[in-house]
């Protein structure tokens, strides 16, 4: 009965609220343009009653969530604004009219129950996938028949953000079981044992949920060093969301593999990392060293114990491979060394792009040893000279590049081998005339042959040799590494020697050809067992010249195998040759 006598007293101001919060509304819909074939979201209502049929309709739900269905008016305004997506559903099946909308959606309401549990999820930020079906109330749309409801009202009732919620039960709902005292107790016992106020422990929880289940002394003790012992909170406007987003940036040091309970200190120490880097910057650097491919947990030490590497330019500024080699310590003939045995890297290229480019060497874990023991700011003081492994070739090219139509595209696909460590060179020029695809695609054609097991300076070596091979789906390159490695036995190094094997088909070359050989060996009619780039890339005419010598009745028996394989029907190795 309280609740339904505050009705009035808070009507006015909703009213009043509505006009401020609805605008939320647009940050979830483009209105104004889109590339999916989907239909836009209230697209059914001219644009210049759109905002007032959502307010009206925002309205309309609060009252019906809070009158008829016994929410509290706090709540019920919570899920009407933060659920764009269930209300659309709703919205998009009323005929509108600008005169009678309002009575249109209130009498829908009325007399069609809708899905509570849907527009509650949305509101948190969380979905129906997102929560166990054993969590759910079985056969039912209502808030009242869901037990966990009142866990997340106490915790809404506690000062946690209720279009954040969802954050606590992303990693595990079940979190929404748990007793609300039991919570409250916790809540209470942390701010007891580490000196956390309301804000801090919030902002905590919604990054790290299972200090409210879970035994995080760790990661506990190194907050309270950083926020309390280094005085960080000072630094930041005391609300939960800036320590949300003080908690997010550390979170990316604990999922480097960083041990917890062994960082207070030293982000301590290197607070204003926290302070004056953005979420973006802090990805930036840390997805820029672990493109060497060295231990993750490493590389957040690293960068937490030198800040200053996050005001370093390594995005645009353009290098020399031998000069940077040279500038970190390696002497000419090393360079020398190198030049010889992987040509594609050398010439010039973007710092960006120096890790990959330090991996096409196999230098990834020797140039992290040196930046990480006290050379870091090398990477700052290195400067290339007007003529420094300039070629004049490859210039050239890109003057006749940008002549071509196809300018743009070929420029991407360009910028994807400078990317995997190809430097401006003729080797480039060669590699992009043969591929085929978006640089998207070949992007994710050279990531599938690095996650079969490839090592990245041998596949870049590969290309340079026979680009060709990303030309190919990466399905198809699959199952040509499965056969070479399953039914051939073959080592993945053999590619070092053999690449243009990926550049064959499987099902009408190397399945045929190398069945048909392995049978005439395994029958004694071969007395050679010949290499697999023999068999496979030879020619035709080479290759049935080589089985008639091996036995003059090979080649019509090489015919009828041929002809069955093509029908998937190949007897494989039911059949003989007659003398």
């Amino acid at each position: 009965m309280l609740l339904r006598r505050t009705t009035t007293a808070t009507s006015a101001a909703a009213a009043a609220v509505f006009s401020r919060l609805t605008i939320t509304i647009f940050h979830h819909f483009p209105f104004s343009t889109t590339t999916s074939n989907l239909p836009k979201p209230f697209s059914k209502i001219p644009w210049k009653y759109r905002f007032k049929a959502i307010q009206e309709a925002q309205k309309a739900l609060t009252d019906y969530l809070h009158i008829t269905r016994s929410l509290p008016f706090l709540y019920a305004e919570h899920i009407a604004i933060n659920s764009p997506h269930s209300l659309w559903k709703i919205v998009s099946t009323i005929p509108f009219s600008a005169s009678t909308f309002e009575y249109s959606f209130q009498r829908f309401l009325r007399y069609h129950p809708i899905n509570e549990l849907e527009f509650f999820l949305e509101s948190i930020g969380l979905d129906e996938n997102g929560v166990p079906r054993s969590l759910l109330p079985p056969n039912s749309i209502y808030l009242s028949d869901w037990k966990c409801f009142n866990v997340v009202c106490a915790l809404a009732g506690m000062g946690f953000p209720w279009s954040k919620l969802g954050l606590l039960g992303r990693e595990d709902s079940s979190i929404f079981e748990i007793d609300q005292f039991e919570l409250q107790r916790k809540i209470k016992e942390i701010k007891d044992d580490y000196g956390f106020n309301s804000v801090h422990l919030i902002g905590i929880c919604l990054v790290f949920p299972q200090v409210l289940y879970s035994d995080m002394d760790g990661l506990l003790s190194d907050l309270k060093i950083l926020i309390l012992d280094y005085d960080l909170s000072s630094s930041l406007d005391c609300n939960v969301d800036a320590i949300f987003e003080l908690c997010e940036k550390i979170r990316m040091f604990y999922d480097l593999g960083c041990e917890m309970g062994k960082l207070g200190e030293l982000m301590g120490r290197s607070k204003s990392i926290f302070v004056e880097y953005s979420k973006r910057a802090l990805i930036s650097k840390i997805e820029y060293f672990c493109k060497l491919n060295v231990a993750k947990d490493q590389i957040g030490l690293f960068l937490l114990s030198s800040p200053e590497v996050f005001d370093y330019n390594l995005e645009d500024r353009v290098i020399s491979v031998s000069g940077i080699l040279e500038h970190f310590g390696l002497a000419k003939n090393e360079v020398k060394s190198l030049k010889e045995k992987y040509p594609h890297v050398f010439g010039r290229n973007r710092i960006a792009n120096l890790p990959h480019v330090m991996r096409s060497m196999d230098l990834g874990e020797w140039f992290f040893e040196r930046v990480k023991n006290g050379n870091h700011p090398l990477l700052e003081t290195y400067s290339i000279s007007s003529t420094e492994e300039l070629n004049k070739h490859y210039d050239e090219y890109l003057r006749k590049i940008r002549a071509k139509r196809t300018y743009s595209h070929s420029m991407k696909k360009l910028n994807f081998l400078h990317g995997i460590g190809f430097g401006e060179n003729q080797f480039a020029v060669k590699a992009l005339g043969l591929l085929n695809g978006s640089s998207d695609q070949l992007q994710q054609r050279f990531d599938c042959l690095l996650h079969f097991g490839i090592e990245y300076s041998k596949l870049c070596a590969m290309l340079r040799l026979s680009a060709k091979i990303l030309n190919q789906q990466e399905g198809i390159l699959e199952k040509k590494l499965e056969f070479l490695c399953t039914d051939i036995g073959s080592p993945l190094d053999y590619l070092d020697v053999f690449p243009g094997y990926l550049c064959y088909d499987l099902e009408k070359r190397i399945k045929p050809r190398y069945k048909f050989h392995k049978w005439l060996v395994e029958q004694g009619f071969s007395g050679k067992n010949y290499s697999l780039s023999t068999i496979i890339a030879s020619s035709e005419k080479t290759f049935v010249a080589r089985i008639s010598r091996i036995h003059p009745a090979a080649v019509k028996k090489w015919q009828e195998y041929w002809a069955s394989f093509q029908d998937n029907s190949a007897p494989q190795t039911q059949f003989s040759l007659d003398y």
